[in-house]
């Protein structure tokens, strides 16, 4: 087998390197956590396999230094999307990721903000510190309908889950096919048809040119006003000013937020201050254990590589995954 130069790039890379440990002993295996450190770290190893994970925010990630140096021929990506790595030359190295490591979680994240809505949590908790009784009623999910866009692996759970708890399921993604747990599929071009149609909202697509903004004024002119979008893709597939506009006018019910343009989300920025609104700090795909799977994930690819069998979830930077 080949026996790489690897570096672990994470902010806590003990563990990491103990599970990588367990299949590959035999190799020289280097860890970083700083974004500062990694560029020395990689010119003073030769360095021919990166595992990183963008801890600290897209500012600053050393993209530079990975796509430059001469030695690497493989960056392997501990999340999902791969927008801080792009422009990159396929010929001159191959990034994957780690698509699915969070699909269940960012899946319940999203029906979680369904019932958040549907259940009025957030009335009843403000007259709970009334200490108020009040009359109140709660509004079922089933017989809803969620649009998908987005039919990678998060979307695929969304869909299923979405399925399970009877809602209707609509899914958009660029080359259109039948689904399993999607009612109807279509491409994103039939989206200013669809947008009316749907109670819920999930984005699950990668940030592209061609997803920049795809959730824009248009689309929030056409929601009904019983429309609850939920964002757990990345900051910018939303554009933000015609969503606060539609907050500002009562024009949808609510947003369920987990990425924004810009991270972390100023303390000024008007997203903070609605009630209907769930801002939460990237942490949709965030729990116990996901970054030990995440890098076994990438020891499994890294036993491909070093038996040189292809490699799986390969991303093709013109498509994002």
């Amino acid at each position: 087998m080949k026996s790489p130069v690897v570096i672990l790039h994470t902010d806590n890379p003990e563990p990491s390197r103990a599970v990588l440990a367990r299949a590959h002993g035999d190799l020289d295996i280097h860890t970083c956590d700083s974004y500062a450190a990694l560029p020395d770290l990689v010119t003073e190893t030769g360095a021919e396999v990166v595992y990183s994970v963008r801890f600290a925010g897209t500012p600053n990630f050393p993209r530079q230094a990975l796509i430059d140096a001469p030695s690497v021929k493989w960056v392997s990506i501990g999340g999902s999307g791969t927008d801080h790595m792009n422009p990159w030359n396929v010929d001159d190295i191959t990034i994957t990721n780690a698509a699915g490591v969070a699909a269940d979680m960012m899946a319940q994240y999203a029906l979680g903000a369904m019932f958040h809505f549907s259940l009025g949590l957030p009335q009843f908790r403000a007259a709970q510190t009334r200490r108020d009784w009040t009359s109140a009623k709660v509004e079922p999910i089933d017989g809803k309908t969620v649009l998908i866009i987005g039919v990678g692996q998060t979307g695929l759970a969304v869909a299923a889950r979405s399925k399970a708890m009877g809602l209707n399921t609509i899914g958009v993604r660029a080359r259109p096919k039948d689904t399993d747990n999607v009612d109807e599929v279509h491409g994103m071009d039939a989206l200013p048809d669809l947008w009316e149609r749907a109670d819920f909202i999930v984005t699950c697509v990668p940030l592209l040119d061609s997803t920049r903004g795809i959730v824009g004024a248009d689309a929030f002119d056409a929601m009904k006003p019983e429309a609850v979008i939920i964002d757990v893709s990345r900051g910018g597939v939303i554009d933000e000013v015609p969503l606060i506009s539609a907050l500002n006018e009562g024009r949808i019910r609510g947003a369920a937020l987990d990425v924004f343009t810009v991270e972390p989300l100023p303390q000024d920025h008007a997203l903070w201050g609605f009630d209907n609104v769930i801002v939460t700090p990237h942490c949709s795909s965030v729990y116990e254990g996901w970054d030990l799977k995440s890098v076994e994930m990438f020891s499994q690819n890294l036993m491909r590589y070093r038996q040189g069998e292809p490699l799986t979830n390969i991303v093709n930077p013109d498509r994002g995954y």
